[in-house]
């Protein structure tokens, strides 16, 4: 199956570059360009692409905002990921508060760059650990672990719990399969049952509820 992708970024050199990069590989096809959020926002309603690389920077509607209007909309199912040169905590939080599937600079290497967006057009996460801690440091209270934790914590099986644990620290699902000994597919199913039983809308979220429940502390 081809994955298509829309890129959004105001400076034309660069978008053309992230255009050729992805639009080399055989299973990656480039449906448009746009050069701010307000046009990332109607391209991406008229050309429906399964991912779109949204700068953030941006003039007029910059990417958060853009992010945020596009997956407000039920119309719209592809996924964002999103590529800045800054690595500022806020922005990072902000991404992702927006509902981004990932976020990534713009000095990676182009195999991770269209290896990342597989990885959110099948469902997962892009997310380096270090920025993962930095940003539960940073915004979540992790000393606090109420009830309503607990008790969701208490209806998933001792798998699913070593599933999120992996999770929170930034795996993904091709590390969580290796270190459980299970195949790809089968991490798949347990990410699923998790988002269905704690009630999540993806697996960022997972990775802060995973923080928040205390599997996993800042630092560790």
């Amino acid at each position: 199956m081809t994955v298509r992708v829309l890129v959004a970024d105001d400076q034309e050199l660069v978008r053309q570059g992230l255009e050729t990069i992805v639009g080399a590989q055989d299973d990656l096809e480039v449906v448009g360009g746009a050069a701010d959020g307000r046009e990332a926002v109607r391209l991406a309603a008229e050309l429906r692409p399964d991912v779109v690389l949204m700068d953030i920077r941006m003039p007029g509607m910059d990417g958060l905002e853009a992010t945020r209007l596009l997956l407000a909309r039920p119309e719209f199912s592809g996924r964002i990921l999103v590529l800045t040169t800054f690595d500022a905590d806020e922005h990072v939080f902000a991404a992702l508060q927006a509902g981004a599937s990932g976020f990534l600079l713009k000095d990676v290497p182009r195999r991770r760059l269209v290896e990342a967006i597989r990885a959110v057009h099948d469902g997962d996460v892009i997310l380096a650990p270090a920025i993962t801690r930095r940003l539960v440091e940073r915004h979540l209270d992790t000393g606090r672990h109420d009830d309503g934790h607990r008790a969701a914590l208490d209806r998933l099986s001792a798998r699913e719990v070593d599933v999120l644990e992996l999770l929170a620290r930034g795996s993904s699902n091709q590390e969580i399969a290796a270190r459980l000994h299970l195949s790809e597919s089968t991490i798949k199913t347990h990410v699923g049952a998790l988002l269905q039983k704690l009630s999540v809308r993806d697996r960022v979220q997972l990775v802060i509820f995973g923080y928040e429940a205390g599997l996993v502390r800042p630092g560790t």
